[in-house]
């Protein structure tokens, strides 16, 4: 089970470094295609659109073609689509590659969160959950460090051909990992309406939305508000990383303490680490405060991402990989709202205006997914 474990953080990895390159790259891009920032921003909100819509499409092929099927034709199919990136001519190409690559690499987490659902107890299941969190920081931290790097002393085009490369290989390294035992799937629409008709379902996702808008949507334009500060995409990239970093730190809190503090609280201390990061940004856009700000989302990220995610594993146990898939659908489609919103204040330069934006939205899901799990909590202590 170990190795297998190990095989799904770099699924994660990799899927959080293709996520994330083109954050690193907007303005090299831009300049290589002859397009603006916002254009090249438009190809990083269709892939977390893709990325978010295809979802609930990999979750039914999931549970009819199984876990490790799903993945690695997943993976094959987003080693063409990262290719076909490196290969763009334009803008265009370039948009609509990135959207077939997002939606591929869409089946690695989830279907990490689904196998990991099946095949682990609920009990210690937020370990290896934080141990994925683990890995898809790591792919964070090396997609902010490596692609800005690579931009600068080689070609943005190297960064996507690299995920593609490594997509291929795990296609083939993923069949050693066990097929989970199946039950016999429900229709589709019984499963939808299993997550949906169910309230706390139904909150959890449109809490996903908003955490999406909040902690991933600006998170695309951190490198961008450094390179407006006057750095280099080089260093912009290295000091982004701090975001990866606190992921990585805080990660190993919550591991060790998701066993004696709740599960509200958890979320809550996220919360107050997201508002204190865009409530510093929306005031002072500079060095300091922004690499401050990575520190603070990434541990915002690693309280209450995960908590938000062991919740979705929970909440509708006979549907378990509809939810998931719903979850991550609305999570990245947050994400996809918020970098389309954003995408033409960083043409004006208004990056005060887009850390606002997101404070005003940390705000209530704060306090709405903190209400919300302590209540669950206690209404499962109950039944």
């Amino acid at each position: 089970m170990t190795s297998g474990l190990r095989l799904l953080q770099v699924a994660a990895f990799t899927s959080s470094v293709d996520r994330l390159t083109i954050a690193a790259m907007l303005t090299v891009i831009a300049t290589g295609v002859g397009a603006s920032v916002d254009e090249v921003s438009r190809a990083a909100a269709a892939y977390f659109l893709c990325y978010g819509i295809a979802q609930f499409g990999w979750a039914i092929v999931s549970d009819r073609l199984g876990r490790v099927r799903t993945m690695r034709l997943a993976m094959l199919l987003a080693a063409v689509g990262g290719l076909a990136s490196a290969a763009a001519p334009s803008i265009d190409w370039l948009i609509a590659a990135r959207g077939v690559t997002g939606a591929c690499f869409a089946a690695a987490i989830p279907s990490a969160l689904v196998y990991i659902g099946d095949t682990v107890p609920v009990r210690v299941r937020q370990a290896p959950l934080t141990d994925l969190m683990t890995s898809t920081a790591l792919g964070i931290t090396a997609a902010t460090v490596c692609a800005g790097a690579l931009a600068d002393f080689t070609s943005w085009r190297v960064a996507f051909a690299l995920t593609g490369v490594a997509a291929g290989v795990l296609a083939v390294l993923l069949r050693k990992l066990a097929e989970p035992d199946l039950a016999a799937p429900a229709p589709v629409g019984a499963s939808l309406r299993a997550v949906l008709g169910d309230r706390w379902g139904a909150l959890v996702l449109m809490l996903a939305l908003t955490e999406g808008f909040v902690l991933l949507g600006p998170l695309t334009f951190f490198p961008s508000t450094l390179q407006a500060a006057g750095l280099g995409v080089t260093l912009s990239g290295l000091l982004t990383a701090a975001y990866g970093i606190a992921v990585l730190v805080f990660a190993r809190v919550v591991k060790r303490r998701s066993r004696s503090t709740a599960p509200a609280r958890l979320i809550l201390i996220g919360g107050l680490l997201a508002i204190a990061a865009y409530t510093g940004l929306t005031l002072d856009q500079s060095v300091v405060p922004t690499v401050a700000a990575c520190v603070l989302l990434g541990g915002g990220w690693a309280f209450l991402h995960s908590t938000m995610q062991t919740w979705a594993t929970d909440v509708a146990p006979g549907a378990r990989a509809t939810a998931v898939s719903l979850f991550a659908t609305m999570l990245f489609c947050g994400s996809a709202l918020g970098a389309a919103v954003a995408g033409p204040l960083v043409d004006e330069g208004r990056f005060g205006l887009i850390f606002a934006l997101a404070l005003a939205a940390a705000v209530p899901l704060t306090i709405v997914a903190a209400t919300g799990r302590r209540r669950y909590t206690l209404r499962a202590a109950g039944s």
